[in-house]
């Protein structure tokens, strides 16, 4: 069974530490949905047409168990402590066998 992965890319963080309250409540969902994150503000090298702000990448056993991750309520509780402002490129991508 092909891994679920959750990606994202924030274009613009103009205040990191007002992320403190969603990432603690992400980080709680993501392990209830059995995710584990791989990666998290860690270094970027930019090619192309990327950007080297914060990325994070969390996976999981399968695609469909990212989705269920993602739609729990807990995540929800997460994305509601997001502050204004932030603009992010968030994906859920199925990995390869």
């Amino acid at each position: 069974m092909a891994k679920g992965y959750w990606v994202s890319v924030y274009p613009a963080v103009s205040d990191p530490e007002g992320l403190a309250a969603y990432d603690e409540l992400a980080r709680t969902a993501v392990l209830a949905g059995g995710g584990r994150v791989l990666s998290r503000g860690s270094r970027v090298l930019a090619r192309e047409a990327g950007i080297t702000q914060r990325a994070v990448l969390v996976e999981f056993d399968s695609f469909d168990q990212a989705v269920a991750a993602y739609e729990s309520e807990e995540y929800r509780k997460a994305l509601a402590a997001l502050p204004d402002g932030y603009e992010r490129d968030f994906r859920i991508v199925e990995g390869t066998d």
